[in-house]
């Protein structure tokens, strides 16, 4: 699996299918994805101690939230997958906005 990949096939699929330039929203390109009728991933757990999304789920992954774990993924255990989800349920989920911002929605 490539983030870029699936970017670019999307791309190919659209073209494909006619859809001109000008109608193309989020939406539209997103039905184009490998993860078509999925709901975007809340947390993404990036295990093994590394600072960096990889090329995964990088359009999908745009507003979720984040937990670095410096746990190898062979040892990634019920007790930590417990701690990153009270640790993700301790944020404050902006969806890009900006705390000042928020109030305004």
């Amino acid at each position: 699996y490539s983030g870029r990949n699936e970017i670019v096939r999307a791309i190919k699929k659209i073209l494909h299918a006619g859809i001109a330039a000008d109608s193309l929203t989020e939406e539209i390109f997103a039905s184009y994805l490998d993860t078509a009728g999925l709901a975007p991933p809340d947390l993404i757990i990036r295990t093994s101690g590394e600072k960096r999304i990889s090329n995964f789920l990088l359009w999908q992954g745009a507003y979720a939230e984040f937990y670095f774990t410096d746990t190898l993924w062979p040892d990634f255990s019920r007790d930590e997958f417990l701690l990153a989800v009270r640790d993700y349920q301790q944020r404050e989920r902006r969806f890009g906005a900006v705390p000042a911002r928020l109030d305004a929605r």
